[in-house]
């Protein structure tokens, strides 16, 4: 019976047992990233990773996780269109077109868009559930029905539609709150009218800002005709493949092109390596010619934007309105500003000059003080041995008090 031999171990391996045995520990973490050691997160393993809601253009829709960088390949969007859609981040709204999809980033509805599917943050927001409701119940219907629209415009349709109505329904309720509150303040001043109406102010200038934002954006798209262009993302898919099948085709007859010249009659070697080369030129030839054919297709289609035109110019009409409502209140909340401000200056007016009146009366009391005093004084004047004397002293004073009166509403007169 064969003895086991005993493992022997090297230095080497010593120092190695040790040092694994050192990171199994723990105690290495701070010097190794890598797999294969416990408490180490793989890099890129699930890394943000969200949940998202994908329909397709038949009205089915599904709850997939994604991460970034699966989005990103999947769209061919690079990595700054893609923070529009985080809900960490407050963005303002925007719609991108790009080369296989469109971003938008209305309001709460943030989404990306293809030719063949919407890819929907998913949200517990009632922006977000109404989207995905409408939407899926537009495209199971209309599945029977001929629709001029592409895929991707009815779907930018619904969130450029449930926007301006939402953003059209804050103003109507914003609307309904502070027209009491301002006919309210006009009617009495007082301190908690103010503050209501300095917080509806607040509120009516963000809720401004959001509206103008997205009729800007609108507008921005209606005027460059090379946005417009690009969201035209089923027409350029249908280019891509009418493109490689014709250029798989054109494949396949020059393969076949090839093996017909090899299988012709025997010729020199330098001659059929000419002939091989003249099909590659002329294969060379056709796929170019091919390109060509499709960016000039893609600049021509490109013209034609009434369709996406129209379709914005309705709902920018509906934004420009929502605008105006805006406008026009707070033109009604300076011209009740501009009403307390003369209220106020009219009591103001009054106060100055009850002021007046009050210091004149002072002064005519301060005369009769001045010559009661003097005539109090202990000293031998002839004005007292005639008692009849003392009434011209009145009789200058009052005249005197008289003048000072006359000539202070004479002043307040020339004033007015």
């Amino acid at each position: 019976m064969a003895q086991r031999e005993s493992p022997s171990f090297s230095p080497e391996s010593i120092n190695s047992l040790n040092s694994s045995r050192y990171y199994s520990n723990g105690l290495g973490s701070n010097n190794t990233r890598g797999f294969g050691f416990p408490g180490l997160k793989k890099r890129g393993h699930n890394l943000g990773s969200r949940s998202w809601i994908v329909i397709d253009p038949k009205g089915n829709s599904k709850i997939v996780e994604l991460d970034k960088f699966t989005v990103m390949r999947r769209c061919s969007l690079p990595s700054r269109d893609l923070r529009l859609l985080d809900p960490l981040f407050i963005n303002p709204s925007s719609i991108l077109g790009r080369e296989k999809a469109i971003v938008v980033s209305l309001e709460q509805i943030r989404c990306i868009i293809t030719a063949d599917e919407v890819i929907l943050k998913n949200s517990l927001d009632g922006s977000v559930l109404q989207y995905k409701f409408e939407l899926c119940k537009r495209l199971e219907t209309s599945k029977d029905q001929y629709d001029d629209l592409p895929f991707e415009f009815r779907a930018l349709e619904l969130a450029l539609e449930l926007t301006c109505m939402s953003l059209d329904a804050q103003v109507k309720e914003l609307e309904l709150e502070i027209y009491p509150v301002l006919d309210e303040l006009a009617s009495s001043i007082s301190t908690l009218n103010l503050e209501r109406v300095r917080r509806f102010k607040g509120h009516l200038l963000a809720l401004t800002q959001r509206v103008q934002k997205v009729c800007d954006e609108i507008e921005h798209l209606m005027d460059d005709d090379g946005d417009m262009a690009e969201m035209y993302l089923t027409e350029k898919k249908e280019r891509r493949d009418n493109l490689t099948n014709s250029d798989s085709c054109d494949q396949i007859n020059t393969s076949e092109d090839v093996k017909v010249v090899s299988m012709s009659a025997p010729v020199s070697p330098v001659g059929s390596s000419s002939g091989i080369s003249r099909l590659q030129r002329a294969f060379s030839t056709i796929s170019s010619s091919k390109h060509g054919s499709f960016l000039s297709s893609s600049s021509s289609g490109g013209e034609n934007i009434d369709q996406l035109e129209m379709l914005l110019e309705a709902y920018f009409v509906v934004i420009d309105n929502t605008l105006n409502k805006l406008l026009s209140l707070k033109e009604y909340i300076e011209d009740t500003e501009d009403l307390i401000n003369i209220n106020l200056g009219n009591v103001q007016n009054q106060l100055i000059q009850f002021e007046l009146l009050l210091t004149a009366a002072t002064f005519v009391a301060t005369v009769f003080a001045v010559v009661t005093a003097v005539f109090g004084m202990n000293f031998e004047d002839t004005v007292f041995d005639n008692p009849s004397t003392f009434n011209w002293v009145l009789i200058v004073t009052g005249a005197f008090c008289g003048m000072f009166k006359a000539l202070d509403s004479f002043f307040d007169h020339m004033q007015a």
